[in-house]
């Protein structure tokens, strides 16, 4: 009788676990979002700054009446982005640092990912 009391509680520690894994699992994939907006031929703001060690996504928003496309060279990075739209350009984490990114099409305009 002992035996079986002990093993369903077990079962039962074990189930709830089990359930709660999934939600750490996905607290720990959640990637911070980083917003820049596009226009005049600069982002705003041109700097931006994340967590060293956790991945990043970072939405665009092209105000801008022209494609752009945004890309990092040190990010391995690149996505365009039509005219008044937007997209997501994920990032892996990075060792704290400096990393540049430009507008393909005009690469006066710059900007970075100041990772701490």
């Amino acid at each position: 009788m002992l035996a079986l009391t002990m093993i369903r509680k077990l079962a039962f520690a074990a189930l709830c676990l089990a359930a709660l894994a999934p939600l750490s699992a996905a607290q720990a994939q959640q990637a911070a979002e980083l917003q820049v907006t596009y226009s005049d031929g600069q982002f705003q703001p041109n700097e931006l700054r994340a967590p060293a060690g956790k991945s990043v996504a970072v939405r665009i928003k092209n105000l801008s009446g022209k494609a752009m496309e945004f890309e990092s060279h040190a990010l391995k990075v690149e996505k365009v982005i039509p005219a008044k739209g937007e997209g997501v350009v994920n990032v892996r984490a990075q060792k704290a640092g400096r990393y540049e990114f430009f507008d393909e099409f005009n690469e006066k305009a710059r900007g970075a990912l100041i990772v701490e």
